[in-house]
């Protein structure tokens, strides 16, 4: 579980405004709900999760820790498509340290001659109860999509939308994962972005629209400043696949711990509004039928931590963490050249004050000005100005740029204009 700081939460919430004007402010076809974390039970058994939603896993009988096979590099026993085993070396260290990983003997069976330990299914939902005499066991969301699929009706009854739609939403979901770590990259609650497209039963819709999907979505990573060659697309083997999908694509950063899925898309075809029995009947043609449905789900904090850590470079005697302005925490930052000088505070002041109603701001007076230039760096603040002594007479100001550290001198006037513009060409 991770708390955000003052600069955290304002680099997570640019994440998902970006992503709101992409992907719901910017289209015609898409709206967005804010749908409750705790629903009815029963949504969660008719989606399959109480049933389905299970991590596998082995116990080491030295330690008695609990290990994902997959994570640990077991190679998976397939038959019919799916996995019913994995392949146990007996020489393997144990990911604990210290020791030999040694499995549960009655898990472990000869098959062809070799080795191999049938892992058990964890249920990844998070319980809890309501009421005060008569307790209730409820589940916090494992995912935010259901809150879509039971809204659909809502949706399409109170909007004028057609297929094929959308429906997005931000929100957090929870799991009892068994092996949280990676810094946030694995927790038990994070925040997800998601985008349920809905189109007809067709499959040659249904491929289209999914290609589409996975190019909006790297497009708009690429957009935001995440390097090319960090970026792949992996098709999921039909064995890994979740049991309501037909395609499914992750798309996955190199980072320091591995190539690691951030944003998954889906094809889930009709699974899940059939099983709660929605349909969907056409206006013109009276023709009712259970749409098919195209996902794409992004991680918020996972993309916020392959932002930081694509943004992040090490040079000369700085740190700098070239995030895209428009993720930024603070756009600009504004400082008076000496502390102690009254006029050039004033002045300072007057600068951020007016620049703070239209971009978020910082102020910094601490130390000196070189110090000021690498701290602001270190935070990603793509410009810093400078009030000193010619602004006095000529109304001009020093503006550095993060990226380049170059300087320019622009009129106060010219200030907001400066900055919008530079805002807008990143658009």
């Amino acid at each position: 579980f991770w708390d955000y700081g003052p600069l955290g939460v304002e680099l997570k919430n640019n994440i998902k405004k970006e992503w709101w004007k992409y992907m719901v402010l910017a289209r015609e076809d898409v709206v967005g709900i804010d749908a409750a974390i705790i629903m009815n039970p029963t949504v969660w058994v008719k989606s399959g999760h109480v049933a389905a939603f299970t991590d596998p896993l082995i116990e080491c009988e030295v330690c008695h820790k609990r290990f994902r096979p997959d994570k640990i590099g077991l190679k998976p026993k397939i038959q019919n498509n799916k996995i019913i085993a994995y392949f146990y070396p007996s020489e393997m260290d144990c990911p604990s340290g210290g020791h030999k990983l040694q499995v549960v003997i009655k898990q472990v069976k000869e098959i062809d001659s070799e080795k191999l330990v049938e892992p058990s299914n964890f249920n990844l939902l998070v319980t809890a109860q309501l009421g005060v005499v008569e307790k209730q066991d409820v589940y916090l969301r494992g995912e935010i999509t259901q809150g879509v699929f039971v809204n659909f009706r809502n949706v399409v009854d109170t909007t004028r939308i057609k297929i094929p739609f959308g429906i997005a939403q931000i929100g957090k979901a929870f799991r009892n994962e068994i092996t949280p770590g990676n810094f946030s990259f694995r927790s038990r609650e994070f925040e997800q972005m998601e985008l349920e497209y809905f189109i007809e039963p067709d499959d040659k819709t249904g491929e289209d629209v999914f290609s589409y999907w996975k190019e909006q979505r790297l497009k708009w990573y690429l957009t935001l400043g995440l390097k090319r060659e960090n970026l792949r697309y992996r098709d999921h083997e039909p064995e890994e696949r979740a049991h309501y999908a037909r395609f499914a694509t992750d798309i996955e950063y190199r980072a320091p711990f591995g190539w690691s899925e951030f944003e998954g898309i889906h094809h889930r075809g009709d699974w899940d509004l059939s099983r709660h029995n929605l349909k969907y009947r056409d206006e013109i043609s009276a023709r009712e039928f259970t749409p098919w449905v195209i996902e794409t789900s992004g991680g918020v904090d996972r993309s916020f931590l392959f932002f930081l850590v694509d943004a992040y470079h090490e040079e000369n005697k700085r740190i700098v963490l070239r995030l895209n302005p428009k993720l930024a925490p603070f756009k600009i930052a504004v400082f008076p050249l000496l502390a102690n000088k009254e006029q050039l505070v004033k002045k300072a002041r007057e600068i951020y004050l007016k620049l703070k109603k239209k971009f978020y701001c910082v102020w910094d007076d601490r130390g000196n000005i070189g110090k000021r230039y690498l701290s602001q760096d270190e935070i990603g603040t793509p410009w810093c100005i400078t009030v000193d002594f010619t602004s006095l007479d000529d109304e001009t100001v020093t503006v550095r740029d993060r990226d380049t550290t170059k300087q320019e001198r622009i009129k106060i006037a010219k200030l907001d204009e400066y900055f919008e513009n530079k805002l807008l060409a990143l658009s």
